[in-house]
């Protein structure tokens, strides 16, 4: 039977893209070059379409983060997918720190996305709310292209954070901290975005963490209404 006598859906829903199936952060995504050569050869004349903004801008901000929208049409038929523009570890970046690289990257994700609406490898985003999308083939040890991005060193050994200064209270508070810091580590650890990262990059990521959770990479100055506040938020995220 042809392509024109089934569905669209029928069609790329039964293309076995295993194969083709890439694995990072715990996630399952599809390249997006693969993806669209796909639509392409059973529907040769697909279209996709980047939406813009008022401005002119390929997407689209509320002053704090930002998204794009792509829309792929087959036989007549578009659908829309809207994503946030996320760095490697799916978070979204604050409009201040956003690139060209990171609008590009999320564009590429999001057209596959549009794809698997359509049909193409749907399977793979079945309970993933923001899996990391198609053309992601960045190391998530490499930072972005056109922007340096400073690391925290982290103290060695780096196992475990440690406080270095005890507070002023006496050794009794000191302990609860450095238990505190220890929670935290061993939640952060359990987290499916950081399984895979080796040793040096994960203790990395927790010092960025910490900065982006209460404004502070160096253990030794959290307060322990801070570690509280550290350890409830990966709480959820591990929940989530």
């Amino acid at each position: 039977m042809s392509s024109e006598a089934k569905s669209v859906y029928a069609v790329l829903s039964a293309i076995d893209c295993r194969k083709e199936c890439k694995k990072k952060n715990g996630l399952t995504y599809l390249p997006w070059a693969w993806a669209w050569a796909r639509v392409k050869e059973n529907f040769p004349d697909a279209t996709y379409t980047i939406y813009e903004n008022k401005d002119g801008l390929n997407y689209h901000h509320d002053g704090k983060t930002a998204w794009v929208k792509t829309g792929v049409t087959i036989q007549g038929i578009e659908l829309i997918e809207d994503l946030p523009v996320m760095d490697f570890r799916n978070a979204s970046i604050p409009i201040e720190k956003l690139t060209s690289f990171d609008v590009n990257k999320a564009i590429q994700r999001s057209l596959t996305k549009a794809c698997a609406r359509h049909g193409l490898g749907l399977y793979i985003f079945a309970g993933e709310d923001l899996p990391e999308g198609a053309g992601d083939d960045e190391d998530p040890s490499e930072t972005r292209k056109d922007e340096p991005v400073a690391t925290p060193k982290p103290s060695v050994p780096i196992a475990i954070p440690t406080v270095k200064k005890a507070p002023q209270s006496g050794s009794t508070a000191g302990s609860l901290l450095k238990k505190k810091a220890q929670i935290a580590w061993c939640a952060f650890k359990e987290l499916d975005s950081v399984k895979t990262m080796d040793e040096n990059s994960r203790s990395n990521f927790f010092f960025s963490t910490l900065k982006s959770k209460v404004g502070k990479n160096d253990p030794s100055k959290l307060t322990a209404e801070d570690w509280d506040r550290v350890i409830e938020e990966l709480k959820q995220l591990k929940a989530n």
